[in-house]
């Protein structure tokens, strides 16, 4: 046990010398950062010298927007590569993965899904508006009129068709409607 306790303390040791080690390296990451930060500052942005008169100072606003122009097309550019080579990125992995074997779909699964829980999984924080159909929809009462009490009393249509059928019935049919 007293070996476990020695190893023990050895490694807490070790440990802790190398979060100090590493702690110092981080600050001296940070301080070559900030150095190589001024470094190019100076180098790229040399300091502003206001001149006096009002020609001079048009000349300076023309050669700063000249600069920024060039910058913006910097940038502009740096973009572009940048999504063309997240684009070519995707596609490598996409190839990988069609490469490593077949992909097998999970079965997809009916999910009951009210439409405001939709738009709230769709636009997350967004969705304000409620879309309960079933609440806007009139309650219809219905009312026994005087037609269809007759068809109900009517009953079956099969027992009257022998007394509609032929001219005699369509005799009757007529007279009843006058």
């Amino acid at each position: 046990q007293k070996k476990r306790r020695a190893a023990t303390a050895r490694r807490q040791h070790l440990k802790s010398a190398m979060l100090q080690l590493a702690a110092t390296e981080i600050e001296k990451e940070a301080a070559a950062k900030e150095v190589e930060k001024q470094n190019y500052l100076a180098e790229h942005c040399p300091p502003l010298s206001l001149p006096g008169s009002m020609q001079e100072l048009q000349e300076l606003c023309k050669k700063l927007h000249a600069k920024i122009d060039s910058v913006d097309e910097e940038r502009y550019d740096t973009e572009v590569k940048l999504q063309k080579t997240n684009k070519e990125l995707e596609d490598l992995s996409q190839k990988l993965f069609d490469l490593r074997g077949k992909f097998k779909r999970p079965p997809l699964r009916r999910v009951r899904m009210s439409a405001d829980a939709m738009l709230r999984a769709l636009l997350g924080s967004k969705h304000k508006v409620c879309m309960d159909l079933r609440a806007n929809l009139k309650q219809v009462k219905k009312e026994d009129t005087e037609k269809e009490k007759d068809l109900r009393d009517v009953g079956d249509w099969r027992k009257n068709i022998e007394e509609k059928s032929g001219m005699e019935g369509r005799k009757k049919m007529f007279e009843a409607g006058e």
